[in-house]
């Protein structure tokens, strides 16, 4: 029989893309998809592992999900991906309100783990996470004017720090057929804004020959029908000198490039397993602004990495005034249990969140500067509607990724329609975010 199925995703766009494929899945066997989780029959939390911080999270959305259930809003709750790979049989043993796990290799088996868990089971399913991808069709939850491209799944990096290689899998490109046929499915929806998503976009088909295939699949994207193309992410040791011609020199790749980089001390990123040093990572920056003007560069940074003292601290923060990356996502490190890293000896936590403050202290000191550099410009926006809480319309530029950076707020004599392209001429700010007005066409 049909069941009533209410789904919350946590975590990366890639979890986003997961949980729209379980989604799909469940309503092609005939169960309905509901907003809301009150008089839901089962619902699903898909889960972020990556930290601890976010196996809190999951946790807590859980405990909600059990409230409810406890009071007869809900029948059972299932709980997919990355925290039940990573602890496995902790889960219903230290959360008694679920009734049942599915692992990263397991998304395939959700119709069978919800009509399992309306029969009285509780199935436990861990599926092989170095299986080729599961190709299955998607109900996006996005709004309709963008999408994620899943390219890729896993990871071959083995950074000290990290522990995705162990909860996804090795790293395995989808066939770029596989890749394209869904890209014109997206374009043929109407989808203006492409997002190109793996653990590592930049390695996409080295595991089939060797070498790397993103610059031939971003040309064969920038022949259909989108009018942005947005990558994330590239790691910096894979930026070849073909993949950042083409980048530069396809007008659809917005020249907004995510490139994590952790750190910038030479000794941290050897003990920390990343490829290339920092002359090797300030080479590539500076070839990157010279190829590609206008260029926004977004990264994530640690602080408190194993072997980072003052000098090593000081030498990042000298790093990011004199690089001036516009966008990063600023981190206390993490010992992570399973992790070469969380052995290594490293300051505190308290320490590393004090030095990630001063982080972002430098970081909003370069984001109010480029603010201050684009009164008087004229930028193309993606409008996303309007905000009643602002009393304007909100979009975004090239400079801005959904659901990660800012938007840019603006007025309009008349209405302007959610998805569509405007011109705004940015005027102010508001709370470090750029303000502006509709262009006179």
């Amino acid at each position: 029989m049909p069941y009533k199925l209410h789904f919350i995703s946590l975590g990366c766009a890639k979890n986003v893309v997961n949980c729209e494929q379980m989604m799909a899945l469940c309503r092609e066997a005939g169960h309905t998809l509901t907003d809301a989780p009150e008089g839901a029959d089962v619902a699903i939390v898909n889960t972020c592992g990556f930290l601890a911080s976010a196996s809190e999270e999951a946790i807590e959305h859980i405990l909600r999900m059990g409230e409810l259930k406890a009071v007869g809003g809900l029948k059972k709750i299932l709980v997919t991906g990355c925290m039940p790979q990573r602890y496995g049989e902790d889960v219903p043993a230290e959360l008694p309100e679920v009734d049942g796990i599915l692992g990263t290799g397991s998304y395939g088996d959700i119709v069978h783990a919800v009509e399992a868990v309306m029969a009285g089971e509780n199935p436990r399913c861990f599926g092989d996470i170095n299986a080729p991808v599961d190709e299955f069709g998607r109900v996006l939850t996005t709004p309709p004017w963008y999408a994620y491209l899943r390219i890729a799944e896993g990871c071959d990096n083995w950074c000290a720090f990290c522990i995705i290689p162990k909860l996804r899998g090795r790293y395995r490109s989808r066939p770029m057929e596989k890749v394209l046929e869904e890209a014109r499915g997206l374009a043929a929806r109407g989808v203006k804004e492409l997002i190109v998503v793996a653990q590592d976009i930049t390695r996409y088909g080295t595991d089939w020959d060797g070498r790397p295939h993103l610059a031939e699949l971003l040309e064969a994207l920038c022949r259909m029908d989108f009018p942005w193309i947005r990558l994330h992410y590239l790691y910096p040791d894979m930026m070849d000198e073909r993949l950042i011609a083409v980048i530069a020199g396809e007008p659809k790749i917005l020249k907004y490039l995510d490139i994590p980089l952790q750190h910038c001390n030479d000794g941290i990123l050897r003990r920390m397993n990343r490829r290339g040093d920092k002359a090797y990572i300030e080479n590539l920056l500076e070839t990157l602004r010279e190829r590609i003007p206008g260029l926004v560069l977004r990264t994530s940074l640690i602080t408190g990495l194993p072997g980072e003292g003052e000098a090593e601290f000081e030498e990042l923060c000298r790093f990011l005034r004199d690089q001036r990356m516009l966008r990063a996502g600023v981190f206390p490190y993490s010992p992570e249990e399973g992790t070469p890293a969380a052995k290594m000896e490293r300051v505190d936590a308290d320490e590393a969140r004090r030095r990630a403050e001063l982080v972002v202290d430098i970081q909003s000191r370069i984001m109010d500067e480029w603010n201050e550099q684009m009164q008087g410009e004229t930028v193309e926006v993606l409008c996303e509607g309007f905000d009643g809480q602002a009393m304007m319309y909100a979009g975004r530029s090239w400079a801005e990724s959904p659901d990660i950076d800012g938007r840019i707020y603006f007025t309009a004599e008349g209405p302007v329609e959610a998805g569509a392209f405007v011109r705004v001429r940015v005027t102010g700010t508001m709370d470090g975010e750029l303000t502006g007005e509709l262009a006179e066409e």
